[in-house]
């Protein structure tokens, strides 16, 4: 399958064979989670990304994570979530203790793509976060999804409690920048740009890849 975005949102990508562990991911991660994968020569992981615009219905995430582990559970030694709670409520914690795989700690990826003690200690109530991925599908997932490519005036009311737009970087890429800071501007927004790399999510893996 061509790796790209829109096949990620719509489609997700499918492991290619068997292997000691499976990571099943939202497809908003898939590019971080397979450059990590060549970093590190995880020759012994295999990666299934459930479409991204699961995040655009939260509620739908836990079904598509447990049917997931179902379909793959028999052919893995083990299997591992790489979620965080993204707007399930606890659902989606809850679900993976019961079927009994382990998951990324932390209530969404913006929080493990800064590190869960360092987002939960800045407090930043008021800013609005885009990934590398977001950047790149702010319309998609973002401008078109809220109506605000047809009804512009509802960004005071979406974006009115907002003061800046935080871009955490996950590879160095001046283009997606420049991006960023568009997309800030569109939303009347203050601009911050912070390389935060892979955060937790590549101290999680190199612990679940040793295991």
């Amino acid at each position: 399958m061509k790796l790209d975005d829109k096949n990620l949102t719509e489609t997700g990508l499918t492991p290619k064979g068997q292997g000691r562990l499976l990571l099943i991911a939202c497809g908003a991660l898939a590019r971080e989670i397979l450059d990590l994968i060549k970093q590190n020569g995880w020759t012994h992981i295999d990666l299934q990304c459930l479409p991204a615009k699961l995040h655009l219905y939260p509620d739908q995430i836990v079904d598509a994570v447990e049917n997931a582990v179902e379909k793959h559970r028999d052919n893995y030694d083990r299997i591992f979530i790489a979620y965080a709670d993204c707007g399930t409520g606890g659902l989606l914690e809850a679900k993976c203790a019961e079927l009994g795989v382990d998951m990324i700690a932390g209530p969404h990826c913006y929080s493990f793509f800064e590190g869960n003690d360092t987002f939960a200690a800045l407090g930043e109530v008021t800013a609005f976060y885009l990934t590398d991925f977001l950047v790149r599908q702010f319309d998609a997932f973002i401008w078109r999804p809220m109506g605000l490519d047809r009804h512009p005036e509802l960004r005071d009311m979406m974006f009115g409690n907002y003061t800046k737009l935080v871009y955490q970087a996950q590879i160095n890429d001046p283009a997606l920048v420049d991006l960023a800071r568009s997309h800030a501007e569109r939303l009347g927004l203050d601009f911050e740009h912070r390389q935060t790399g892979y955060g937790d999510l590549a101290m999680v893996l190199e612990q679940e890849a040793a295991r």
